[in-house]
C-alpha cells in the first residue's frame, strides 16, 4: 500500500485512523452531513469512517485527513473514492466544523490533492458529485478547473446530484 507524503504550506495530509472517530462523528451528527445523507448517528459515523479506512486496502487510494500544520486539528478529509470499478474515481472533501469555512482550507486541500492524484497515483480524470443546492461546494468544483455534465445521470444513492468533470 502506498505511503502518502502530502503537505502544503498550512496543512498536512494523512490516512484516516482510530483517532478520528471522535471529530469525524462529531461532524456527522451535525447538520453540515445533509448534502452527503445525514446527519448520520454514532454506529454510522464509525461504519463511514471505517469503509474511508477500509477504502485504502481494497482500492490501494483514498481519502486523507486534512490537518493544520500548526495545530494539529483534523479539520476534514479530501481524495478520491471509488465505488465501483466501472467509474471513474470521485474526488469528495468536506470541512469538519464550520468554524473552518472561508480560510481557503478546501481550496488548498482539494488543490494539493488534485496535484498528487495526477502526479503520484497517475491518474488523469475524476468526477465530483455534488448535491445540486450544495452552492458552496459546486463553486469550489468550478475553481478547480471542473466542467458541469449536463448529460450525466446521479447515482441511486444520491438522486439530487450533478456531476463535474476534471481533466487533471
Amino acid at each position: 500500500m502506498q505511503q502518502v507524503r502530502l503537505q502544503t504550506e498550512r496543512l498536512v495530509f494523512r490516512k484516516p485512523d482510530a483517532s478520528d472517530l471522535t471529530p469525524y462523528t462529531s461532524y456527522c451528527q451535525s447538520d453540515r452531513t445533509r448534502f452527503v445523507g445525514g446527519p448520520f448517528d454514532g454506529v454510522q459515523a464509525f461504519e463511514k469512517l471505517a469503509a474511508m479506512i477500509g477504502h485504502w486496502e481494497l482500492r490501494g487510494f483514498g481519502r486523507l485527513v486534512v490537518v493544520h500544520r500548526t495545530t494539529g486539528r483534523a479539520l476534514g478529509h479530501v481524495g478520491a473514492m471509488q465505488l465501483s470499478t466501472d467509474e471513474l474515481p470521485e474526488l469528495t472533501w468536506t470541512l469538519w466544523a464550520g468554524e473552518d469555512e472561508g480560510k481557503g482550507y478546501a481550496t488548498e486541500a482539494c488543490e494539493a490533492y488534485r496535484d498528487h492524484a495526477r502526479n503520484e497515483l497517475g491518474v488523469s480524470t475524476v468526477i465530483a458529485r455534488i448535491m445540486q443546492d450544495n452552492l458552496p461546494s459546486r463553486r469550489l468544483a468550478e475553481r478547480l478547473g471542473g466542467v458541469l455534465n449536463v448529460n450525466a445521470q446521479p447515482p441511486k444513492w444520491m438522486a439530487n446530484a450533478v456531476t463535474y468533470d476534471f481533466a487533471i
